[in-house]
C-alpha cells in the first residue's frame, strides 16, 4: 500500500509538473522552445488544442485513478471525468493533425499518430462502459487511456535523456514517438491482469458508488 501511494504521489507531481509547462508555452510565448515556435506559427489552432486539452487531461487524470478519490468525491469524480474526455477529445484530435503533419519524419509522424488513435480510442471505450454501466470495464479502459495521458511525462523524459546519451535527435526522436507510450500500455496491461487476481488491485465497489 505504501508503495502503491508513494508511486502514485510521483506520477501526480511529474503530471502536474508537465501540464503546468504545456500551460506556460501557451501563456509565455518567450517560454517557447523553437519547434514549438513553429508549431504555434504554422498550426496555431491544433498546438494550442493540443496544449491545452492534454494539460486538462494530465492535470485532470492523475486524480481520476486514485480509488481514495474516487470513492470519496463520487460527484467531482464524474464531473472531473467529463473534463478529461473533452480534454482528450481536443488534444488526441489536434494531436493527430500535427502528427501527420509534422516533419519529424515518417516513423515518427506514424508513432505519433497511433497514440492520438489510441489515445482517443480508450477513452472513447471507457466513457462508453460507464454509461452503459459496466463500471470493471470502465476502470480497465480508463488505466490503459491514462497510460496514454501519461505519454507526456514520459515524452519528456525520454528526450532530455537521450541528448545526455549522445543520441543524434532525429533517431532518438523517432524511436521516442513510439517508446513514450507502448511501454505505458505494456504496463497497464499489466496492472489490469495483476488488478484481475483475487485479493489484489483496487478495491472492489457497488457501481452505484463509483460510477462516472
Amino acid at each position: 500500500m505504501l508503495g502503491r501511494t508513494l508511486a502514485w504521489l510521483l506520477m501526480t507531481l511529474l503530471a502536474l509538473l508537465v501540464a503546468c509547462y504545456a500551460m506556460a508555452l501557451l501563456g509565455v510565448p518567450e517560454f517557447r522552445p523553437s519547434l514549438v515556435r513553429t508549431l504555434m506559427s504554422e498550426r496555431p489552432i491544433a498546438a494550442a488544442a493540443h496544449f491545452g486539452g492534454s494539460a486538462l487531461a494530465l492535470a485532470i487524470g492523475v486524480f481520476q485513478i486514485n480509488g481514495w478519490l474516487r470513492v470519496r468525491l463520487v460527484g467531482a469524480h464524474r464531473w472531473m471525468g467529463r473534463l478529461y474526455v473533452a480534454g482528450v477529445a481536443a488534444g488526441g484530435v489536434s494531436g493527430f493533425l500535427l502528427a501527420v503533419q509534422s516533419s519529424g519524419g515518417v516513423v515518427a509522424q506514424a508513432g505519433f499518430a497511433w497514440l492520438a488513435v489510441c489515445w482517443l480510442a480508450t477513452t472513447f471505450l471507457a466513457y462508453r462502459h460507464i454509461l452503459a454501466g459496466n463500471v470493471a470495464a470502465h476502470r480497465q479502459w480508463m488505466i490503459r487511456s491514462f497510460a496514454l495521458t501519461f505519454a507526456a511525462v514520459t515524452l519528456r523524459l525520454y528526450i532530455p535523456a537521450s541528448q545526455i546519451a549522445g543520441i543524434p535527435f532525429p533517431v532518438a526522436y523517432a524511436a521516442i514517438a513510439w517508446l513514450c507510450w507502448i511501454p505505458n500500455l505494456l504496463l497497464a496491461e499489466w496492472i489490469i491482469r495483476i488488478s484481475a487476481w483475487p485479493g489484489t488491485g483496487p478495491e472492489r465497489l457497488p457501481a452505484t458508488r463509483s460510477a462516472t
